[in-house]
């Protein structure tokens, strides 16, 4: 049984030129599902990373989650610089999972469900937040894409949150920006980070929560409109 990727997104419709065309982009989903209550290690089922350490569930096996790496976001910088991640304390913990993109994609929507709720000890809670941004995000910083409020003085309630978008990330959603420089072509990548950020006095040891991180987009194609092999909507 063969396997096989391409660059560019599917395209489908049935009138190709005029202004009746009815081409389009098919979207396209990451994912990844993290369970903070596994101790099983990197590479198996709901891994969720530990300390300084976020993961990426874009597998062929939808629940298993490898370690991954966060860069620095930068258009301009080769190779792309490892981004560090706050190790736990006891008022900051840090946990998230990283999605990577063809630079330019449109993202079309953000969804986070809290599966089952946070434990983190004799914790008293300030903030729990999800922030959705092209890098790491620290507590009470701004993201590139999203937030999801979860709960101020609680872990807040499990169920599908409401992610809140401002001005500015509806119109950072619509081409994401190229931000990993690194590897073989396509060099370019966008990337996209779930960071899972709780704050409070005296925390301890993040033992349970689950989480789905799931993003929806649509890979750009620069090779629409032009005289190529791929010509859907060329006039010629």
């Amino acid at each position: 049984m063969s396997r096989a990727t391409f660059e560019g997104p599917i395209l489908s419709g049935d009138n190709r030129f005029g202004p009746l065309r009815n081409v389009g982009s098919a979207r396209l989903s990451q994912n990844a599902v993290v369970d903070y209550s596994v101790t099983t290690g990197n590479g198996t089922s709901f891994y969720p990373g530990a300390a300084q350490q976020f993961v990426n569930g874009n597998q062929l096996s939808s629940d298993a989650n490898v370690n991954a790496t966060v860069y620095t976001p930068s258009s301009s910088v080769y190779p792309s610089v490892v981004a560090t991640i706050p190790a736990d304390s006891g008022t900051n913990i840090y946990r998230g999972a990283v999605v990577y993109l063809p630079a330019g994609s449109q993202i079309e929507s953000i969804v986070v469900d809290y599966l089952t709720a946070i434990t983190v000890g004799n914790a008293s809670l300030s903030a729990v937040n999800v922030y959705v941004s092209n890098g790491y995000t620290a507590a009470a910083g701004t993201p590139a894409y999203a937030t999801i409020a979860l709960g101020t003085t609680t872990v807040g309630t499990v169920g599908r949150q409401t992610t809140t978008y401002s001005a500015a990330n509806l119109l950072n959603m619509t081409s994401t920006s190229t931000d990993i420089l690194q590897g073989q072509q396509p060099a370019a990548l966008s990337q996209v980070v779930f960071t899972l950020s709780i704050v409070g006095v005296t925390l301890t040891t993040l033992t349970a929560g689950k989480f789905n991180f799931d993003i929806n987009y649509v890979q750009a194609d620069g090779t629409l409109g032009t005289k190529t092999v791929y010509p859907f909507g060329n006039a010629d």
